[in-house]
């Protein structure tokens, strides 16, 4: 039985993050992500779980790895300030390959900037905010429902190809309220868990790739199987080893065990795009504004249409070259100065026009607003 619910979105992912079977939050609080670790408080006890305030964002995300390596789910919640002091520990769950969440509810920066408003100014700090190279999977909700959706999906995608997954929101979804249906009883909905290994302790390889799969099972620590985390260069035992050719395995796995299931991990919303001319990329907050100037636009004789990224990171380079085939311009919303529009630019390579429409003045756009820029660009792109 499905209750109806009025709730925030940052309430939903508390919810989502229960339903796909998290059991330890560790975290810091910081505005606009605060009710997330507030709603885990309350919830994590009513299951069994555990809820730990640290002392600060660094160990968060440290604790989490820790729980995450004793076999629990874990999360942890935060924004720009605080997703910049969880980096370092980031790198290392993408290096020793640990599951977990976590949420960023973006806020403008740079610094403290304005802890209440809105911003999609961590892009690329999601993508690019550890050093070195490996892939990472972001993905971001645009509304309150899909909060609770793509929580669980986080999850999952975490635990099946044993890697942090970043749920990228903006404090624009993170504190509005919509109408949500959950179910009474979340065990009616599948949960999807990282791989066990078959094989006895004596012979687990924590990194082996076994079955033809390219993620290795995981042993949780004190189930009586033992292995080496670093965050080192290693081996299928987990010990360091900095040969030239163990350096060259281990980058082609973090990338190649994402690269391989693109259709699986890559997801994007078409509103109005089969007959499009125009095409516009936006996504969280900021595409909640361009359903309804698409819709204007359209009023209007433009026949505009929306691509919403919902995986914002591996890119969806496939979505946009698709574009290519019909439309004579993509306009790309962001609230920032300028980040997605980079990626759709390197995709795009000069094929169609591609402009930027930028928001970073601590207020989302209004339709009326975006129409005025759709025109714009219609003026000069629609008779090519």
């Amino acid at each position: 039985m499905a209750r109806v619910l009025l709730m925030q979105g940052n309430q939903a992912v508390v919810e989502g993050a229960i339903a796909a079977g998290v059991r330890f939050y560790g975290g810091y609080p910081i505005t606009p992500s605060t009710e997330i670790a507030e709603g885990m408080a309350k919830r994590l006890p009513e299951v069994g779980g555990k809820f730990l305030q640290t002392e600060d964002e660094i160990a968060g995300i440290g604790a989490v790895i820790g729980a995450s390596l004793g076999g629990v789910k874990g999360m942890t919640a935060t924004s720009g300030p605080g997703f910049s002091l969880k980096q370092e520990m980031l790198g290392l769950a993408c290096s020793a390959e640990i599951p977990l969440v976590v949420v960023d509810v973006q806020r403008v920066g740079p610094a403290t900037g304005q802890p209440t408003s809105p911003s999609q100014g961590d892009v690329m700090q999601a993508r690019w905010g550890t050093h070195g190279d490996h892939w990472v999977i972001v993905l971001s909700p645009c509304s309150v429902p899909e909060c609770f959706d793509l929580t669980r999906r986080a999850v999952a995608l975490a635990e099946t190809y044993r890697c942090p997954v970043i749920l990228l929101m903006d404090e624009i979804v993170g504190h509005m309220r919509e109408r949500i249906e959950l179910l009474e009883d979340y065990d009616e909905l599948p949960a999807v868990s990282r791989k066990a290994p078959a094989e006895p302790p004596e012979e687990y390889r924590a990194y082996r790739i076994v079955d033809e799969a390219d993620v290795a099972p995981m042993a949780s620590f004190g189930s009586g199987y033992r292995w080496h985390v670093s965050g080192l260069v290693h081996d299928e035992t987990g010990f360091p080893k900095g040969t030239p050719a163990a350096t060259r395995a281990s980058q082609d796995h973090l990338y190649q065990k994402l690269a391989d299931h693109l259709d699986d991990i890559v997801t994007a919303e078409r509103y109005r795009l089969d007959d499009a001319e125009l095409a516009i990329v936006a996504f969280g907050g900021a595409a909640r504004t361009a359903y309804d100037a698409v819709d204007m636009a359209r009023s209007q004789g433009i026949r505009a249409g929306l691509l919403r990224p919902i995986t914002i990171w591996p890119f969806a380079e496939k979505e946009i070259t698709a574009l290519l085939e019909k439309v004579r311009g993509i306009l790309v919303h962001e609230l920032n100065c300028g980040q997605y529009v980079l990626e759709v630019e390197r995709t795009v390579a000069g094929r169609t026009p591609v402009e930027l429409y930028a928001k970073y003045d601590n207020e989302s756009a209004t339709p009326e607003e975006m129409l005025a820029v759709i025109k714009n660009m219609w003026e000069r792109v629609g008779q090519s």
